[in-house]
């Protein structure tokens, strides 16, 4: 039953990723049902915005439901759930007036904290992993919130639902927009997950099946992308600066702080949570960045900025999926999430490292992975805001260049430790010693999203006019992109080029060079086996290799102010000397200054809030009755 469930669900994933191209390429629709849907009728209408995201659910629907067939195996708990998770998920950029919406968006958010509760309860962590859905089912609903409110208000004073209707937003007062789009970029972020409003995300994604985590955070979180785009450029247009400033910063300090927090965690599945804040952050970052070039009517650098955004987030959706369905591998064959107990995976788990690998280089943003392309072209498009003539926004853009760079070089550090702490050296447990390599469906779901991802750098110079068509419908402006000879991207005239045919050719020669030297020498090289250089030491055990906690200590002292760790030491020693030491226990647990800060305070005002509010909680019904009374009173006197 589940397997059927699951691959219907990549039969629907593709034919939404067909369809989902044909509308980026110019076939519109509009489909209307009035009565299946109260307060407007269901309303759903494709255009390129639509049309990019839906292919991007839907294909990256079919190898995670591939995936999901070897992963859950026979059971069939969570099965329909997912089905309809990745059903609301196409409906979302389709949805054309606010109830089809609101109901899409909300049917999304349920099916998804369904299944976080499914792997709550499947996990070894029953009551964190309760609290992670707690905490992802309150974030979503106040997203909600915000986001209705936004929308009752464009609805009133535009006297319509449609979202086709709100185009006379121009004529709104530009605090009146401002308000709006305060409260809708408040509701999409939150789903995003932009700091600080990602306390949900390292919570429910590692908490959640691999399968469910890979589409959670490889695409579901991208509609808040989705509705950030077209509340910035179709609803609530002309933008202002000062959207664009707001963007610029919050996806700088999300790309730095979920890298930091990604290089020091030992969970292999949270790990990847904080490096998909980071990777939200560079999307926003050139969002900010085309919404602050709009602005200032330099509509060539929108449509660049904007195609390097959506570029990235087609990108992150392809490695972060591998990247999640590795670590399924990985929990699947082994157990346990812990890095701690892992090690030496690489030669239990050939398939599943090597795919992990290719994953790790792209989301690092190295050569010649489809990570590398996107990050690049954001930097292109950022280090052109000289050309605006504000010195505010110049000084906003150089403190989102700095993050960025940052984010860029701690990223590498961050999966250097995920890859080399998890397959590399000897095992350190059981678990590890015994790992299994992942089933045949799983193999082949990594192996395919792995060729995306080289696809995608290597089709670069396709790929990239196509999306900038896309950002085209968004701000018209003539494309600043153009392919020259050896497939090469073109930016803003001669500003920058870049050929990644050219750049993966270079790095192979580099590697396949020496190796074709020795053979054309006929080099024979006499074999001698012998154990490693073990540094005078007879044997080596994994006692003696770098664990997560050590490879992470230098981060934590570099950046003690953020992380405010809180060392723990325990020695036992031996109760006839101290100089005898039977163990040493060492944790360094860092603290996350957003929940510290602002979280645990507003809770405490809240409870505090709640607590007094109880009182009127009499039991009385004569007294219930008369608050009814007031209440009716009231509304009588605002009518």
């Amino acid at each position: 039953m589940s397997a059927l469930v699951y691959a219907l669900t990549a039969l629907l994933g593709a034919a939404a990723a067909a369809a989902g191209v044909a509308g980026m390429l110019g076939t519109p629709w509009v489909l209307r049902i009035d009565w299946l849907v109260p307060l407007g009728g269901m309303a759903l209408e494709m255009d390129p915005l639509a049309g990019l995201f839906v292919a991007l659910v839907g294909a990256a629907a079919v190898p995670v439901s591939v995936y999901a067939i070897g992963y859950a195996g026979r059971e069939r708990r969570g099965c329909l759930a997912y089905a309809v998770f990745v059903a609301a998920m196409l409906v979302v950029p389709l949805a054309a007036n606010v109830m089809t919406f609101a109901l899409a968006w909300e049917l999304m958010s349920l099916a998804s904290y369904v299944l976080v509760l499914d792997g709550a309860r499947a996990g070894r962590e029953p009551a964190a992993s309760a609290h992670a859905g707690w905490v992802y089912a309150v974030m979503t609903h106040a997203g909600l919130a915000c986001l209705l409110a936004g929308m009752l208000l464009l609805t009133a004073w535009t006297g319509s639902a449609r979202f086709a209707d709100w185009a006379a937003a121009p004529t709104l007062s530009a605090g009146a927009r401002s308000l709006v789009w305060a409260l809708l970029a408040l509701g999409f972020a939150a789903k995003a997950g932009g700091v600080p409003l990602h306390v949900w995300l390292p919570l429910a994604h590692p908490a959640a099946p691999s399968h469910v985590s890979a589409l959670m955070s490889g695409v579901m979180i991208k509609l808040g992308v989705y509705g950030l785009l077209r509340a910035s450029f179709v609803w609530l247009a002309p933008a202002l600066p000062w959207w664009g400033a707001t963007l610029l910063l919050v996806g700088a300090v999300s790309a730095v702080t979920g890298v930091l927090y990604a290089i020091v965690d030992r969970d292999l599945k949270r790990l990847l949570a904080f490096s998909s804040i980071e990777n939200v952050g560079i999307v926003l970052v050139g969002t900010g960045a085309a919404v602050a070039f709009a602005a200032a009517a330099l509509p060539a650098l929108a449509l660049l900025a904007l195609a390097a955004a959506l570029y990235h987030v087609v990108n992150h959706a392809a490695f972060k999926s591998l990247l999640f369905m590795a670590a399924g591998g990985v929990l699947h064959g082994t157990g346990t999430r812990d890095m701690e107990a892992l090690g030496g995976l690489i030669k239990r788990q050939p398939w599943t490292a090597a795919c992990f690998l290719a994953g790790a280089v792209a989301s690092a943003g190295l050569p010649p992975l489809n990570g590398f392309v996107s990050e690049w072209l954001t930097f292109q498009a950022l280090l052109q805001n000289i050309r605006l003539p504000q010195p505010s926004m110049n000084l906003a853009f150089a403190l989102a260049i700095a993050g960025l760079a940052l984010a860029a070089g701690l990223a590498v550090a961050a999966f250097v430790k995920a890859f080399g702490i998890t397959f590399l050296a000897l095992p350190r447990s059981d678990a590890a010693a015994g790992a299994h390599e992942a089933p045949v469906p799983m193999r082949v779901a990594m192996v395919a999203t792995a060729a995306a991802c080289a696809g995608l750098a290597l089709g670069a110079s396709a790929i990239v006019p196509a999306l900038a068509a896309v950002a085209a419908t968004l701000v018209p402006a003539p494309a600043p992109i153009t392919v020259g000879a050896w497939l090469t991207l073109n930016i803003s005239g001669d500003f920058a080029s870049l050929s990644m045919p050219a750049v993966a050719l270079a790095l192979a020669g580099g590697i396949l060079l020496p190796v074709l030297l020795l053979v054309v020498a006929r080099a024979r090289p006499r074999v001698r086996r012998y154990e490693t250089w073990g540094c005078g030491r007879l044997l080596q055990t994994a006692r003696m290799e770098y664990t997560a906690t050590a490879f992470a200590d230098p981060f934590t002292r570099v950046f003690d102010f953020f992380y405010r760790p809180a060392a723990r030491l325990d020695v036992d020693a031996h109760p006839e000397s101290r100089f005898f030491v039977r163990r040493i226990r060492y944790e360094n647990p860092t603290r996350f200054i957003v929940d510290e800060w602002l979280y645990r305070p507003l809770g405490r005002v809240l409870r505090a809030a709640a607590q007094r509010a109880a009182v009127v909680q009499s039991g009385s019904p004569n007294l219930y009755l008369a608050y009814v009374l007031v209440a009716l009173l009231l509304l009588l006197l605002v009518a």
